[in-house]
């Protein structure tokens, strides 16, 4: 049988890939190293936030295999596997290396390669490029096409799913561009084309970047303002109202997420190796973002000694442990950190979430009676299912790092 185009990676940004291609019509091969993942996407079942079961039994022309060989029956190959931080702050391309070299393997003439996975500027030219001729004996942008294509999906993102979201595409010459451009218009409403696999590489990390840093201004003004009576939620919710030049990003106990954490570290480590000159603003946007937690723990501290209470064997609640309300998914969220600094000052630290059945520390299932029975409840994340009024009109101590309660008596950021 021939595919349209072979997968690699099934996660979060694969799988939601395959299934806007497979709704376009297209014939969907989905590989994965990964066998449980690729058994159970087999026998329907889904282990991502925005695709149900149902979604999965509904992808008919879709097939998961750990079995590379297929790859040579598909047209085009996007790859979307993981590119956590390395050792240094630079990406791991371990995943990245180990798709391409699947691909090159089975390279045929005329097949477009993209890679979608976060990168640095000059990965796609620099490694993907030269381990596929290697292995495969074709040069790109004769033999077969080259592009890169930034991911954009945004988990639990009710609006902006993979179809309406436009797909800035970057190929290694004008041909492959319009070879990658053509691929995704099929099954993309908007397609973006850039100069080349750079200037789409760094665009991915630019769009990071600019939120990275702009969380990190209210995150530091969040610190002063607390210090000076300010009340910074009201002070943005005043901002906001001008119709030009402002845009509201909010302060919180951390980031979260593959994105804000951990995608502007590779241009930082870029600039650096390539340049040897630190990117300033994203060198001190991670300082203070990731300090944040410690931040968070030391107010909780300082809450519970305002009333005479140590934090040492005090019992701490925390709501909400995923990096985004509503999704199951805890990629570097900050609840983990925060919940290990209020371990070390002495707290015995629980948890409720809606989305998750085990974490780090205990669990429970009662909200209500947690939050009555802990001397400090600390909201890291605001899901839905949360009533935070309530809750905080429960609580001995409500601390509301998300700005959500109008309560009173709630502590917030």
């Amino acid at each position: 049988m021939r595919y349209d185009v072979v997968i690699l990676g099934l996660g979060y940004v694969g799988l939601p890939l395959a299934q806007q291609a497979v709704r376009a019509g297209l014939s969907v091969l989905g590989y994965d190293v990964r066998a449980d993942v690729v058994a159970a996407l087999a026998a329907g079942r889904s282990h991502v936030d925005d695709l149900t079961d149902a979604d999965i039994a509904a992808m008919s022309a879709f097939t998961p295999t750990t079995d590379e060989t297929l790859i040579a029956s598909c047209d085009a190959a996007v790859i979307c596997v993981p590119t956590p931080l390395a050792e240094g702050d630079g990406p791991d391309l371990t995943a990245v290396r180990g798709a391409v070299a699947a691909i090159g393997r089975n390279l045929r003439p005329g097949m477009l390669v993209v890679l979608e996975s976060t990168t640095y500027p000059g990965t796609t030219d620099e490694v993907v490029r030269p381990l596929l001729e290697s292995l495969s004996g074709l040069t790109a942008g004769v033999d077969f096409h080259l592009a890169f294509s930034p991911e954009r999906i945004d988990p639990g993102n009710p609006v902006f799913g993979a179809r309406n979201t436009p797909k800035v595409v970057g190929g290694f010459s004008p041909s492959c561009t319009d070879r990658a451009a053509e691929f995704y218009g099929r099954f993309v409403d908007t397609v973006v084309r850039t100069r080349g696999t750079r200037e789409a590489e760094t665009a991915k990390l630019l769009e990071n970047t600019y939120r990275h840093v702009n969380i990190a201004l209210v995150n530091e003004m969040a610190r002063f303002c607390h210090e000076l009576d300010i009340d910074l939620w009201d002070v943005i919710r005043a901002a906001s109202t001008k119709p030009f030049g402002f845009q509201a990003f909010y302060p919180g106990p951390g980031v979260g997420g593959h994105c804000i954490p951990i995608d502007p570290n590779y241009l930082s480590h870029n600039v650096r190796s390539r340049l040897g000159y630190p990117f300033r603003f994203v060198e001190l946007a991670q300082e203070i973002n990731a300090t944040m937690p410690s931040y968070v723990a030391r107010r909780a501290q300082n809450l519970l000694n305002a009333d005479g209470q140590a934090v040492h064997g005090a019992s701490i609640l925390l709501l909400g442990v995923t990096y985004k309300p509503d999704i199951a998914d805890q990629r570097e969220s900050p609840a983990a950190p925060l919940a290990r600094h209020l371990q070390s000052l002495g707290a015995a630290v629980t948890f409720h979430d809606p989305y998750v059945r085990d974490w780090i520390v205990p669990g429970t299932d009662d909200v209500l009676g947690a939050v009555a029975a802990a001397d400090l409840v600390i909201l890291v994340q605001n899901h839905r299912a949360y009533e935070v009024d309530r809750l905080a009109a429960v609580a001995k101590r409500f601390f509301d790092t998300r700005g959500a309660t109008t309560h009173p008596e709630a502590h917030r950021l």
